[in-house]
């Protein structure tokens, strides 16, 4: 609530039951954008214009993935996924901007792990290590570190050869 008695802007309702749905063809404006914000927020190098995003985001939906998105009514966050023989794999998830710190992460986790995921398959999520608000997240959602991958970027191939 606000000075006034009024809740604040976006504040959870707690009557309000969180719903998902599969996306479609449809969703794709809406993907790209949040798939934006998602490489902006977690500092990726990648960039991709939005027409870029749509693109790959298509692909993907009509491949092997799947896109659900959550609304508490409006559409606050999403989800892209693959299941094959081995496990879930989570490739996004995305709660939007507006909607963060007020448990619509845990609600959208919880519907998957619970409503949509087989709970026999073994799920993985790759997070950038230096974005340490999503490693908390995942953490606290039951997430365990298992691997971790090195590279070396061929800007940085001069100093590695030096030793340096």
């Amino acid at each position: 609530m606000n000075s006034a008695g009024k809740p604040a802007p976006h504040a959870r309702d707690d009557r309000l039951v969180m719903t998902f749905r599969i996306a479609t063809c449809q969703d794709l404006e809406l993907l790209a954008d949040w798939n934006r914000q998602l490489i902006e927020d977690e500092r990726h190098r990648r960039k991709m214009t939005l027409s870029n995003l749509e693109e790959r985001m298509r692909g993907w939906i009509d491949g092997s993935y799947v896109a659900v998105i959550f609304s508490e009514p409006q559409d606050v966050a999403y989800a892209l996924y693959r299941e094959d023989a081995e496990g879930v794999y989570l490739r996004q998830f995305l709660v939007g901007r507006d909607w963060r710190r007020r448990g619509v992460g845990t609600r959208a986790m919880n519907i998957l792990r619970h409503e949509v995921w087989p709970g026999s398959k073994r799920l993985t999520v790759d997070v950038l290590n230096h974005n340490l608000g999503a490693l908390g997240f995942w953490r606290a959602m039951g997430y365990r570190d298992y691997c971790l991958t090195l590279e070396i970027d061929p800007s940085d191939r001069g100093e590695a050869e030096k030793g340096e």
